[in-house]
């Protein structure tokens, strides 16, 4: 059996996200089902890989510990359910550090695409944002978006994306394993 990846972003898609930004594992809440919907696609045969901008490193509001911190609990609740992040790539970045990391860029896409030797035509990447939608685009994977966090902000302004949308990653989770 072919291994099969789906890319998803961190913030609105996994935990609630906040205007404030994500900056303790206090902070961090799983949306409900989310760790759930991570036992199913483990179950089905995926590999699940986060792919988030984490500016709030750039702009002072927490450290790479605290980040790694609240990765670590990510990975417990994930794990407390049956599901588990094969890898979490981030982008350290603020918005006018002009890297190629930080999403709608395609940096931290292709250097995973590079690091497991694939390409990404047919990976779904499941974000919230239009950022997402448009760094899935720009490297060839296929975009998925949901209402949680910025999912329906990012509806209202762009009404006509013609994309899989979904209620949250639990709902899009069991739609992608009705497709394999």
């Amino acid at each position: 059996m072919a291994t099969h990846f789906i890319l998803l972003d961190r913030d609105g898609v996994l935990n609630e996200d906040s205007d404030a930004y994500i900056k303790s594992p206090d902070e961090w809440q799983p949306i409900p089902g989310s760790m759930e919907a991570l036992a199913l696609l483990n179950q089905a045969g995926y590999h699940v890989v986060v792919i988030t901008n984490q500016s709030g490193l750039a702009r002072g509001l927490f450290t790479n510990k605290t980040l790694n911190q609240i990765h670590a609990k990510m990975h417990r609740m994930a794990g407390e359910q049956g599901g588990y992040i094969e890898k979490i790539y981030y982008c350290p970045h603020g918005p006018d550090d002009g890297c190629n990391c930080r999403k709608p860029a395609v940096g931290l896409l292709l250097q995973f695409a590079r690091e497991y030797g694939l390409g990404l035509t047919d990976v779904p990447f499941v974000g919230d944002s239009i950022r997402d939608i448009e760094a899935a685009l720009n490297a060839g994977a296929s975009p998925i978006l949901v209402r949680t966090g910025k999912g329906q902000k990012t509806l209202q302004q762009h009404p006509n994306l013609n994309i899989p949308i979904f209620d949250n990653l639990y709902d899009a989770a069991k739609n992608i394993i009705s497709r394999q």
